[in-house]
């Protein structure tokens, strides 16, 4: 059984309008009913300096071009800032941390969508994170043509690319499924939500080893 006061450190991965912000929410609801303190956090952003750098990632098409290492390294800023003011001090306090995207997201965009290297990404990832893992990781999985079917704003940077590069982006998240499946839960997002709530609720239970509520 883990206490509250241990740390949960929880991220949520996948392509763009995947339905990972209604997951977390539903989540979030679940812990708190379980008596844990709980953070929602995303990336990039999470910090001020954090926010600043997401609005320049996801500026909206037409803006200025960013080259794939200078993304790169703005998401790693952004992640640096986020560790060190908020996950860490966060961990310590013993709360559950619920993180909309992290280090595996730089993998799969800018290590395998933007061809920098997966291998190469991850490590450096890790050095910015200061190899902080998260406990679990759930990646839900959906084809990008569907997802671009659900309803949502105006598209910015990163979603406006085209889907040959969603679909590169899902290829290398299931790699890293492959590579960590003691960590990263696959989840199917075409199922209703609710469902999907259920099956990461189950999942939640059994490799944290929580009781159920």
């Amino acid at each position: 059984m883990i206490k509250a006061r241990s740390g949960v450190f929880l991220t949520f991965e996948g392509g763009e309008r995947a339905g990972k912000s209604t997951l977390i929410q539903g989540l979030q609801k679940a812990f708190q009913k379980a008596s844990f303190s709980v953070l929602v956090t995303r990336e990039p952003g999470g910090s001020s300096l954090g926010e600043k750098i997401r609005e320049i990632l996801l500026s909206p098409p037409g803006a200025e071009t960013i080259c794939p290492w200078a993304e790169l390294a703005l998401f790693l800023a952004s992640r640096a800032q986020h560790v060190e003011e908020i996950l860490m001090p966060s961990l310590k306090e013993g709360k559950v941390i619920l993180c909309d995207r992290f280090s595996d997201s730089s993998v799969a965009y800018q290590g395998g969508a933007r061809n920098l290297g997966m291998e190469k990404v991850e490590s450096i990832t890790q050095t910015f994170s200061q190899n902080l893992t998260p406990d679990l990781t759930f990646y839900l999985d959906i084809d990008p043509k569907e997802a671009f079917q659900r309803k949502a704003g105006k598209k910015d940077r990163i979603e406006e690319e085209a889907i040959s590069f969603h679909e590169k982006i899902r290829s290398s998240f299931l790699q890293l499924v492959k590579k960590h499946p003691e960590r990263i839960c696959l989840l199917d997002a075409s199922l209703p939500p609710s469902k999907l709530l259920e099956k990461a609720w189950e999942m939640v239970q059994k490799k944290l080893n929580l009781s159920k509520i």
